[in-house]
């Protein structure tokens, strides 16, 4: 009791700078204050961490912490639950220091709550979590997107919050829609929803996280690119947002605020996560409570809430059904979408059934794209199964009814996660997911058994600076079957036995003209190969172009395409130079240095039948580089061009006729550079007045 006086005073003084009495009016000061009373929390010590995570499914409405190193969940527990846990090992003790902690983390948002009451300047986001955009700032974001690039996002409306179908406020349940529309469908799709547990912090900001690196990075990055040119991505960023809002102002809020379910009180509302329809109430009571108050209660009838009928109704929208009637019916291997939810938090990638424990149809593909997934984030990946059986979750529309692939992954360390957990380790570790998933959502059950393509770069072009069309250039990449998260079974990985890139057209296109990929140690026998290609560039127009790359397993599987931009400048003018004389000799050739140059010179006339005048130049050849030369006569003389070696030996040479173009070339294949020499003379037996010429030095 005296704690509890002592953690209150600061707020009777706020209460008092700022004119005193403001919390009376607030009905959120005093929720806040009711869920301090919650005293029924405990520390459960789990006897196995897969014990524990199993739990953490089934009891995740209870779940507040976590300690997996120190052995224990912290669960807010009845009497009832603590008899279910007991069975599989479990014992309990209060958690004190949680409580304490919980309690003066809720009058801080009191003191926010008095301070804006009386007039304080309002902070940006929620309080104490400004990595958080509040509801109306993720709403904000999308208007952003839409406003600075309006062919590539949009919003769409699918349906409305509790609070608005009552004429009480709310919002509109928006998805927001990224792809490119000036590129034609139709297009395989992606849909996320996030925070359907108002509390979970971190999800919607992730998500978020995102779009933004679709939209900002459209033409900077070419993976972005090429996803937002050929898939759509549909992002329902809060999917519950009158719960979300209770949740930002420190509210523990899990459920809808459907006020005819447990009338004015913190736990009133629906368990929107056990309201979806095709597997409502399918457990026989194990999976979600029949009890209003009960924070996973399930509601009075199957979709009865208006936020899970418009994600049912959205998701319906999005793909057809593939799957048949029965349990047993598996989807077929080409079906094409994903659905994921994203929660927080235990840190899991979860993927159907959870209404039993047989594996879904689907199950051995479900497991491979979630080891997949878990391999970026390091969580646990296992089927969504825990202690017992779940029902009503949002797989339900998705998977088990239209068989697309659904996943769930759970978040990070806690519902009120810290903002620099969330930015060092929940955020880096799972935006690589969601950029996966995007990649293979044209075929979820197929692509993730293939090599994923590391990095591919381009020699010529590493800068992004551009070559000019007709360069040669290098491609080189790694490809590697390791990439899953081997901590909950094993995966099987192959060898990798072939690569391919194809430009501008991408590889599932009719049009695409594939070209191969080498293993750079001359054999494809190994998980990991590096790769290399030399890609011809003749012939492609001016501005950027996307390289995109990919590889096959021994089991004949393509795996996801990883791209690079490839950019071709205009041809470069070569500079003008005049010709100096003296340079009739190897000692006293003319040096140019700068390439491509464009030398304009002229010959003394013959006296004799032999050659009078010769003219020498003389360049240093950069390691592996090509020197082109090209001799353009007066039209009515002909000239002899040869290239020599540092010593004056003949390396490459051309000898047309009267008026012809003499080409000729030479590529330093040492590991260092040489000197060689231009040399020009009259073609033998020719006679005539002085003669002039354009030479080309051309040095890519």
């Amino acid at each position: 009791m005296i704690r509890k006086h002592f953690l209150l005073a600061p707020l009777a003084v706020m209460a008092l700078a700022f004119g005193g009495g403001a919390q009376a009016a607030d009905p959120i000061y005093d929720e806040l204050e009711q869920e301090k009373q919650v005293t029924n929390v405990y520390k459960a010590y789990f006897p196995s961490l897969a014990i524990a995570r199993k739990a953490a499914i089934s009891h995740h409405a209870q779940l507040l912490e976590s300690d997996y190193k120190r052995g224990f969940l912290v669960l807010q527990l009845d009497a009832e639950d603590m008899d279910r846990l007991r069975p599989f090992g479990f014992r309990f003790e209060p958690a004190t220091e949680y409580i304490e902690r919980r309690n003066r983390a809720l009058t801080q948002f009191q003191i926010a709550r008095t301070r804006r009451a009386a007039g304080a300047p309002v902070e940006n986001a929620i309080p104490g979590y400004a990595c958080y955009e509040t509801v109306e700032e993720t709403f904000a974001a999308g208007d952003a997107f839409i406003a600075a690039k309006p062919t590539l996002a949009s919003w769409v409306n699918a349906g409305s919050s509790w609070l608005k179908t009552q004429g009480a406020g709310g919002y509109d349940m928006k998805v927001l829609k990224l792809s490119n529309s000036a590129v034609p469908g139709p297009k395989p799709k992606l849909f996320i929803n996030a925070a359907i547990h108002a509390r979970e912090y971190t999800t919607a900001p992730l998500v978020l996280e995102f779009a933004r690196w679709l939209v900002n990075g459209y033409g900077v990055n070419a993976d972005a690119t090429w996803i937002m040119d050929h898939h759509e991505t549909h992002l329902m960023l809060h999917s519950n947002p009158d719960g979300r809002k209770r949740a930002e102002t420190g509210l523990s809020w899990r459920k809808n605020v459907n006020n005819n379910h447990c009338a004015n009180t913190n736990t009133r509302g629906a368990d929107l996560n056990r309201n979806f329809s095709a597997t409502w109430n399918t457990t026989g009571g194990q999976g979600s409570s029949g009890s209003a108050c009960n924070l996973t209660y399930r509601g009075p009838s199957a979709g009865s809430e208006p936020e899970t009928q418009a994600v049912e109704s959205y998701i319906r929208s999005l793909w057809p059904d593939r799957r048949g009637p029965g349990l047993g019916d598996p989807a077929p291997a080409d079906t094409s979408g994903v659905h994921l939810d994203i929660h927080s938090y235990s840190q899991l990638v979860l993927w159907p059934y959870g209404e039993t424990a047989a594996p879904a149809p689907n199950g051995t593909a479900l497991q491979t794209m979630g080891r997949r997934l878990a391999f970026f984030n390091g969580y646990t990946p296992q089927q969504s199964i825990g202690l017992y059986p779940t029902d009503g979750t949002s797989d339900a529309p998705s998977y088990f009814e239209l068989g697309v692939a659904s996943f769930t992954i759970e978040l990070g360390t806690s519902f009120f996660e810290s903002c620099t957990s969330y930015n060092n380790s929940t955020k880096p570790g799972n935006l690589p997911a969601l950029i996966y998933t995007a990649k293979v959502v044209r075929t979820p059950y197929l692509t993730p058994g293939g090599p994923d393509v590391l990095t591919p770069i381009l020699s010529g072009d590493a800068s992004g600076a551009g070559v000019a069309a007709g360069t040669a250039v290098t491609l080189s990449a790694s490809a590697t079957d390791t990439r899953f998260n081997q901590s909950n079974g094993v995966e099987p990985t192959q060898a990798i036995a072939a690569a391919e890139y194809t430009i501008d057209t991408p590889p599932w296109d009719a049009a695409a003209l594939p070209q191969p990929l080498a293993a750079t140690d001359g054999s494809f026998d190994s998980s990991t190969e590096a790769l290399s290609a030399s890609l011809a560039t003749a012939g492609l127009s001016i501005g950027p172009h996307i390289v995109y790359v990919r590889a096959r397993d021994a089991t004949g599987t393509w795996g996801p395409v990883s791209a690079v931009f490839l950019n071709i400048t205009p041809p470069t003018l070569p500079l003008p130079f005049n010709e100096i004389e003296p340079n009739n000799g190897l000692a006293v050739a003319q040096f140019v240095n700068v390439f491509p140059s464009q030398i304009s010179g002229t010959m003394d006339s013959p006296t004799r039948s032999e050659r009078s005048d010769t003219d020498f130049f003389r360049i240093t050849l950069p390691a592996g580089k090509t020197l082109r030369v090209e001799l353009r006569p007066n039209p009515a003389a002909d000239y002899n061009l040869e290239i020599l070696d540092a010593a004056g030996v003949r390396i490459a040479s051309s000898f047309l006729g009267t008026g012809e173009v003499d080409i000729a070339s030479t590529t330093n294949t040492t590991a260092a550079p040489v000197t060689v020499y231009v040399r020009l003379t009259y073609a033998s037996g020719t006679s005539g007045p002085q003669g002039s010429y354009t030479l080309l030095l051309l040095q890519p």
